[in-house]
């Protein structure tokens, strides 16, 4: 009589798969899954905690680094939830420069999200192909922040400046030069729209390469199609949004349903699947990324057209100019209180959502009248996502969590918050 007995695996948190810091402890029947239970924790930097002890316009740098691969949707959700308690609304300019940024993110996001994916399933190149473009958009973040990564762009009551007449040129060097170095500065002759309708033209393209590379690829389709499979009842159940919702063909996006900025005035649409499994995920992802490219070129159209204010003209919410500041003594001191102090927001508390790139990243903000936040709590996608990881791979190969951690688009900042 022999007796049978499980494996206990760990899974991560080194393993380059887990995205991250995930540790999944696995329990396994030779190759195949009985039970997945999900350690996070290992990111916890106190976010939430940390925002309580610092003026409300102190904490913007802290959501960049929540989702850190789609940083100013973070700041979107905790910047309007101030507006929201504050009684402020943002320039027409602002909000549309707003919506083009969460698009441009919405992009950067997938690029990596196809890239790490394809990578994981064993497909080397496309990873190559999506940091491509991520690179060229990295420069416009570059361009408005001083930062490539953790911009802290959006501000209470609009945005930080105005868009960069002038984008940065690359230099000659041993590695660009001659007519090559004439190639890739030609868009960059303008201003950052000039760059960014030039990209948007350009973009399509690129997009079918990578499709060219995955979307009829067979090992792709084998290790995708019928894999993690999720019921539109149970992503509901599960509190899923986003694309892990859309995939199993329910058709909810904060953009459409409760539009904020200037989503009401674009012309997109929203991709939904059929199947529920990764292929379509997959599928609903690059096809948001077509999507996003068109808002963008629709808010070029309307910047270039419309000049205007980017920040509201309250100083006791947004500080004065430079010029100002230094000549006049009354801008001094709104600069000095503002930097120190930051400004007391009316006691309340609100609720405000963003359709991130994930799924709907929420900040939910309650003031008692201080120049601090009393509670600020962050509703974070891939948090409730990650809950379901046992109900869902449970039966699968080993081989397949790889798949499933990758279709959940996880980033460990925001989960562990």
């Amino acid at each position: 009589m022999q007796e049978i007995r499980n494996y206990t695996m760990n899974f991560g948190p080194q393993h380059p798969a887990a995205h991250g810091v995930l540790r999944l402890v696995m329990e396994m029947d030779g190759e195949t899954i009985v039970r997945a239970d999900p350690h996070i924790g290992l990111l916890h930097r106190g976010t939430e905690k940390l925002a309580e002890s610092k003026p409300f316009n102190q904490s913007i740098g802290y959501m960049d680094r929540l989702d850190y691969v789609s940083m100013m949707c973070n700041e979107h959700a905790y910047v309007r939830a101030i507006e929201t308690l504050l009684g402020v609304e943002a320039p027409v300019r602002a909000q549309y420069i707003r919506t083009m940024f969460d698009e441009i993110t919405r992009i950067l996001n997938h690029l990596m999200w196809i890239g790490s994916n394809g990578l994981d399933l064993g497909a080397m190149a496309v990873f190559l192909y999506a940091f491509r473009e991520r690179e060229e958009l990295m420069d416009v973040y570059e361009a408005v922040s001083g930062a490539r990564m953790h911009a802290t762009y959006y501000r209470p009551g609009g945005v930080y400046r105005d868009l960069p007449a002038q984008m940065s040129q690359y230099r000659e060097s041993p590695w660009h030069k001659g007519n090559d170095l004439k190639r890739i500065n030609s868009w960059r002759e303008g201003s950052m729209l000039d760059y960014l309708e030039a990209f948007t033209a350009d973009f399509p393209t690129k997009v079918d390469e990578y499709e060219e590379l995955l979307t009829t690829n067979r090992i792709w389709k084998q290790r995708t199609v019928g894999i993690g499979v999720i019921s539109p009842e149970l992503a509901q159940q599960w509190g899923m949004t986003g694309v892990m919702l859309r995939g199993s063909g329910v058709e909810w996006d904060l953009r459409k349903k409760q539009p904020y900025a200037k989503y009401a005035e674009m012309d997109f649409d929203i991709p939904v699947g059929v199947n529920g499994d990764c292929y379509d995920r997959y599928l609903c992802r690059v096809e948001e990324m077509r999507q996003s490219n068109r808002i963008i070129q629709q808010c070029v159209q309307w910047l270039k057209a419309n000049p205007g204010p980017v920040m509201v003209k309250n100083f006791k919410v947004a500080p004065p100019s430079r010029v100002e500041m230094k000549e006049d003594m009354e801008a001094l001191i709104h600069h000095f209180k503002l930097f120190t102090e930051g400004y007391c927001v009316p006691a309340g508390e609100t609720y405000c959502a963003v359709e991130a790139p994930k799924g709907e990243f929420g900040c939910y903000l309650v003031s008692d009248g201080a120049n601090k936040p009393f509670r600020v709590h962050l509703r974070a996608p891939g948090f409730a996502h990650l809950s379901s990881m046992d109900t869902i791979v449970r039966g699968h190969m080993l081989a397949d969590v790889v798949a499933m951690i990758g279709t959940y688009d996880l980033v460990f900042g925001e989960v562990d918050r």
